[in-house]
């Protein structure tokens, strides 16, 4: 079975979700499930019909929560002592050597990334090109737009 990285923080907030949709969200669809039945006719019933595609989307995502937590390797990299080594989890600053332009980013599991909070991907370019780096390292990154050429200023292993 193959195990996916996720960061603590990062599957603490699936398993916050799985408990909104399970004690929030799934007994407000089962309501309006009951509530659109007393409707009358089901199949001219416009409210069953979306509530009952509601819930199949909600326990889709459930299913999809869960089995990501079932196969996830959780990683917590403020319990790994930091050797300036950049890893999964890592806060990494690097700079562009061209522009002087600075950027910070953490790496973290594909269910995570989110480029607007600076949370890239493990798979994605840039974290393949850090990962098993070291700070004061220099790297070169193949983008879209070409070769570009950092400098890793700075690796923490913070939350």
């Amino acid at each position: 079975m193959t195990q996916y990285p996720m960061t603590a923080k990062g599957a603490e907030i699936l398993r916050a979700e799985l408990e909104q949709l399970k004690t929030v969200k799934r007994p407000e669809i089962v309501h309006a499930i009951a509530e659109a039945r007393e409707h009358g006719d089901l199949k001219e019933n416009a409210e069953y019909h979306a509530a009952r595609e509601q819930q199949g989307f909600c326990e889709g995502r459930i299913q999809d929560i869960e089995a990501k937590l079932s196969n996830a390797q959780i990683i917590d990299v403020t319990k790994i002592a930091n050797n300036g080594k950049v890893i999964f989890g890592a806060t990494v600053t690097i700079v562009n050597v061209d522009t002087e332009e600075e950027v910070t980013y953490q790496i973290v599991g594909d269910d995570e990334s989110d480029i607007k909070s600076n949370l890239i991907s493990i798979n994605s370019p840039i974290a393949r090109g850090l990962i098993g780096k070291k700070l004061d390292d220099e790297i070169s990154i193949t983008t879209p737009g070409g070769v570009v050429d950092y400098d890793i200023t700075k690796v923490e292993y913070i939350a």
